[in-house]
């Protein structure tokens, strides 16, 4: 909380906490009628009533866009596995004592984080391509994982500062290297601090995935414009685009309000 001193506010200890877990009912929340369930649900009883009421052309835009989730489903978790290896090595370079790879993993983190991904979709696939021909799809990975590794690293930074010093020191007077404490002691510890930021970054991950339809890569967003551009019904085909993606994320939003109160639980026993 704000605390003030001498006629002056001090946000020292304030916390603000933005993430995109949204509209997830709060614990003690127990109403049928929270935001949340009205907008999972909402949307689904639209996904369901649009095609019956006009089965065309609602009923034929969902016939034509299920490859395009499986494609967003696999640009999003591939991205999201090179994006922890990513994350894990730019964390550990980010408090390592060495001087150069402290730098290195910090120039990473700095340099990505400023450069919008979509920039960074454009460059690897047609800036690379000069040099080196990427396929569509690895182009996404490869710019997706690169980008959220370097914001997964500072997670990983911060879980691993988070824990307690005294747990390094215990694991040293054992008789341990410092890099066998990380491993066996802090990072295990640290999992379970990252956790609930992980699972958001993954939605989020999932939300940006629609951007690598400008590469021509088949996703949900992809199909839903080559629908519209053949039929010319763009209002129906992106519609339907945006309820999938609205359910896609808040069920994900959901589960990952799930974890965080069984992991609070747990650290309360």
């Amino acid at each position: 909380m704000a605390e003030v001193k001498n006629g002056r506010s001090s946000l020292r200890d304030t916390r603000i906490e933005v993430t995109d877990g949204a509209l997830i009912p709060e614990r003690g929340e127990k109403t049928g009628f929270s935001a949340w369930r009205i907008s999972f649900f909402g949307a689904i009883a639209l996904l369901v009533l649009l095609p019956i009421l006009s089965p065309d052309p609602y009923l034929n835009i969902i016939k034509f866009i299920p490859d395009g989730v499986l494609r967003t489903f696999e640009v999003t978790l591939a991205s999201i596995c090179f994006a922890l290896v990513f994350g894990l090595l730019a964390g550990l370079g980010r408090i390592a004592r060495n001087v150069v790879i402290n730098r290195i993993a910090t120039i990473y983190v700095e340099v990505v984080r400023g450069i919008p991904l979509l920039v960074q979709l454009f460059y690897i696939y047609y800036a690379l391509g000069k040099f080196v021909e990427v396929p569509r799809f690895l182009s996404a990975v490869i710019a997706m994982s690169f980008c959220y590794g370097a914001y997964l690293g500072e997670i990983f930074r911060a879980g691993i500062q988070s824990i307690p010093k005294g747990q390094m020191e215990a694991a040293l007077a054992l008789g341990l290297s410092r890099g066998q404490a990380i491993r066996r002691v802090i990072l295990p510890q640290t999992i379970r601090v990252i956790l609930p930021p992980i699972g958001n970054e993954f939605i989020a991950l999932l939300k940006d995935s629609s951007l690598v339809s400008i590469l021509a890569v088949a996703d949900l967003l992809r199909r839903g414009r080559e629908y519209a551009s053949t039929t010319f019904q763009y209002f129906e085909s992106y519609t339907v685009v945006a309820l999938v993606y609205l359910v896609l994320t808040l069920f994900f939003s959901k589960l990952v309000g799930i974890m965080e109160e069984r992991l609070r639980r747990r650290g309360n026993r």
